[in-house]
């Protein structure tokens, strides 16, 4: 597996009140009608409140840029809510001619910086989005009291499945606390209450790692197919790759993820945050780089073998 990287495709330049920041975090991508790229992601006013916005793509041309939402498609929650800092977008579906957009809820804390749980918005046209609760669909349990959030879903026949971000724990690095956190797997019949499956699916190779973020599931034929970034104490974030035959178990091979940081640029120092598609026979991977999305999103193409 080879990427070949297609370049920077927009990094914000703060023409609207709620993209100040200049942030562009996690790209998520959805096809609309086979005639254009729509791409989420989020990005910060002044205050570093974190709203979800958009950018349409030519679906020929993914570097050029047809249009810019001048205004956010989803706000963030009331205040005491579990987004009342920021949303942003993790993944985004369509079932039964909704979309349906499922994202980070974060809120600012005390003793840890921040805390992390999945909603889900609902819209018809893709424009403006409804928070289907004020609660998380993901919140938190017993076994999983900490982080919930970052999924990617895959509906299959009704059976609806989601890979996400799970903490085992807050620890501290380097004087600054961090979450200890693995991916874990659901499943749901109708997107909104799920049934956790026991087990991890992507856990650690060493003790340099310490956190994975934003999965990213397909299925090609009968293999499931992950990207996530991997997180480690030694080098900032770089993409990871594993594969399953059922989506429980996984093999990590990120020997062969085939995509690393560029040796100058917007992406020298980190890659992460990868969202994978296909179009119109074409296999694309747009992804943020350094400083988490703070100088914007690019993609690459996978070469064909």
């Amino acid at each position: 597996m080879k990427w070949k990287k297609k370049g920077l495709i927009y990094a914000p330049s703060g023409d609207y009140w709620w993209n100040q920041c200049l942030y562009t975090h996690l790209p998520t991508v959805d096809v609309v009608d086979n005639s254009y790229i729509r791409v989420y992601f989020a990005s910060l006013d002044k205050k570093r409140y974190g709203r979800i916005g958009y950018i349409d793509l030519d679906i020929d041309n993914p570097n050029r840029i047809l249009k810019i939402a001048p205004e956010p498609v989803l706000d963030i929650g009331e205040a005491g809510g579990f987004d009342d800092c920021g949303v942003n977008p993790s993944c985004i579906i369509t079932v039964n001619d909704k979309k349906l957009l499922y994202y980070i809820g974060w809120q600012r804390s005390e003793r840890i910086p921040y805390m992390l749980f999945a909603g889900l918005a609902i819209s018809k046209d893709g424009q403006q989005f409804k928070k289907h609760s004020r609660v998380p669909i993901l919140d938190r349990t017993n076994d999983e009291p900490y982080i919930r959030s970052a999924t990617t879903v895959i509906n299959e026949q009704g059976r609806m499945r989601v890979w996400y971000v799970s903490a085992l724990r807050w620890i501290s690095i380097r004087e600054k606390v961090y979450p200890n956190y693995v991916i874990r797997h659901a499943e749901s019949k109708d997107g909104v209450n799920w049934e956790a499956n026991q087990g991890i699916c992507i856990n650690f190779q060493n003790d340099d790692e310490f956190g994975f973020g934003r999965p990213w599931v397909i299925k090609d034929g009968d293999k499931y197919r992950m990207w996530y970034s991997i997180r480690s104490k030694t080098q900032p974030y770089r993409i990871g790759y594993a594969e399953s035959s059922n989506g429980y178990t996984w093999e990590r091979k990120d020997d062969k993820v085939g995509i690393n940081r560029s040796e100058s640029g917007w992406d020298s120092e980190m890659v992460c945050y990868p969202c994978v598609v296909d179009i119109k026979g074409n296999r694309y991977m747009f992804y943020n780089g350094n400083q988490h999305g703070a100088t914007g999103f690019g993609y690459a193409i996978l070469e064909q073998d």
